[in-house]
């Protein structure tokens, strides 16, 4: 089947898809394997699952409540036989209509890495992942509700108060680099092998869990990190794999430190380009870029501090708001995209409650929620090697011309994480991680054009590889594309039906919805 690639410049949000019809047989998609490459692990002891009680979050998960849970019993290290077994959180959520589900149930992969995967759970079953085949859910070795758990309070912590110190600051350098150390520190004195929490053990971990389950076959659907991981997974694994399905594409041959800079670059462009599409938005907001840049610059050489009270509510708590704070609360979709422009024009105006705001949000921390210790060993061992701080500002003033070098020295959602990884001491695994996936496996890549963390450009590279791929660009669309569009969720509802031939007609006609718009 040829590559369909489907580049989408406008719609209407209203617009649906014809529902897709009965899944075809699992052996309609059935591809030839792509060899694993040499760097997957080592054999070891048989993996099994191990049924139990599902995870216990605190806000009910409905869906949790008919699933079948447990845990995955596998080796912490691959390579080295006979050693510790980890055992990540497992739920199967039954399909809506359980009366004939399809055979060939989702396995879904979650972003981060490090994310709550089970707090995704309520997303996906509204984006209708399980309407018609069972969803299966399992988190990354070292996440929440796992054994071991590598989640860092210790960071946690300082990302609240964080939002009181200069974004690029020493102290907060300081004090980030102490949480970094501590957390490193008492996880290697629980024995934990940090090495072992990576993308080619995560993939391997899920090639277990189909064979533990007793599937022959089975769908795959991750996003942002959870790309770099399917398509790892493909690469290594293909076996038992009928169709992919990767959203805001992270690609695994090119995910470095300083390609973030060239994604916060595209998606930000991308929305000051849609708002200069609308005449409304042109005529009220008439040179954005400029307008980011002299913000950035001002508060960068004169930071404002505040006393705000964080969203949720509380007491009021103090927000420094500098440069390079103004440039992470873009790419991190606070404000959403739709509401940049009239918060970048109210901020000009010495109104920055918005990105105040938003600043402050970050003072209240789910702690432990997010799991910084696999965060740290796959960004230290597979996303920094081989390039350094000056690389990181070399991408940055090509992204940004004219910005202050305080701003673009740091990752963007990452700063001082060169520093960070010194401390993190794990091993160089960029030679077996940085490697393009090449396949014939039915795959769909979708993208949103107002992706700030993963530019939507990136997913044509990884569309390339994949003979048989439906590449489909959402127009006015940021991070993680299916829940956040009606329109969008068909299209791969479509894709698990014929996953050769999918149905992308209801993205044709697509538009970004129109940009809030403030009196003068």
């Amino acid at each position: 089947m040829p590559q369909h690639s489907i580049h989408v410049v406008t719609a209407a949000a209203a617009l649906v898809c014809p529902a897709a019809i009965g899944p075809t047989p699992s052996s309609a998609a059935s591809p030839p394997a792509q060899s694993a490459q040499s760097a997957g692990p080592s054999p070891a002891a048989p993996s099994r699952f191990v049924p139990g009680p599902c995870p216990k979050p605190p806000e009910l998960i409905e869906a949790l409540s008919d699933a079948r849970c447990g845990f995955l019993q596998v080796p912490e290290n691959r390579s080295r036989p006979g050693g510790r077994t980890i055992k990540p959180a497992v739920a199967v959520i039954p399909a809506v209509t359980p009366a004939k589900p399809a055979q060939d149930p989702v396995v879904f992969m979650a972003g981060g890495p490090g994310g709550d995967t089970f707090d995704d759970i309520p997303f996906l079953v509204d984006s209708g992942l399980n309407k018609d085949r069972e969803l299966i859910i399992m988190a990354q070795r070292g996440n929440l509700y796992e054994q071991p758990n590598l989640a860092c309070p210790e960071v946690d912590r300082f990302n609240a108060q964080a939002v009181g110190l200069g974004y690029d600051a020493q102290q907060a350098e300081r004090l980030m680099l102490k949480a970094v150390k501590e957390c490193r520190d008492r996880l290697t004195a629980d024995g934990i092998d940090l090495s072992a929490y990576n993308t080619t053990e995560n993939a391997a971990d899920f090639a277990d869990l189909r064979k533990a389950l007793g599937l022959p076959r089975w769908n795959v659907y991750g996003y942002s990190y959870g790309s770099d991981l399917a398509l790892t997974y493909l690469r290594l694994h293909p076996e038992g794999i009928r169709a992919v399905a990767i959203d805001s594409i992270t690609p695994p041959q090119t995910a470095t430190l300083p390609w973030t800079w060239s994604s916060a670059a595209e998606g930000t462009n991308n929305i000051f380009e849609a708002c200069a599409a609308q005449p409304a938005c042109k005529s009220r907001y008439p040179d954005l870029p400029r307008t980011l840049t002299e913000q950035v610059r001002k508060l960068e050489a004169q930071p404002l501090t505040l006393d705000v009270p964080p969203p949720s509510g509380g007491k009021p708590v103090k927000v420094v708001l500098d440069g390079g704070a103004l440039l992470n609360l873009i790419v991190a979709f606070t404000p959403r995209p739709k509401d940049v422009p009239a918060a970048l024009d109210e901020l000009s105006q010495g109104n920055p409650e918005r990105f105040a705001q938003a600043r402050a949000a970050g003072s209240v921390q789910n702690v432990g929620a997010s799991v910084h210790g696999l965060t740290n060993s796959v960004a230290c061992s597979e996303w920094a090697p081989g390039y350094s701080e000056s690389d990181v500002l070399k991408a940055g003033r090509k992204a940004f011309p004219g910005w202050p070098d305080t701003v673009l020295a740091q990752v963007p959602q990452l700063p001082f994480q060169y520093a960070a990884c010194r401390i993190r001491n794990v091993p160089d695994r960029s030679s077996v991680q940085r490697v393009a996936t090449v396949n014939s496996v039915p795959a769909l890549v979708i993208s949103g054009t107002f992706d700030v963390k993963t530019g939507a450009s990136w997913a044509r590279d990884v569309a390339r590889n994949l003979s048989r791929s439906t590449a489909v660009q959402i127009p006015g669309i940021g991070h993680w594309v299916v829940p956040q569009s009606p329109s969008a969720q068909r299209v791969p509802a479509s894709f698990l039906a014929r996953p050769t031939a999918p149905d992308t007609a209801c993205v044709d006609d697509l538009e970004p919805e129109p940009f809030t718009i403030i009196p003068k």
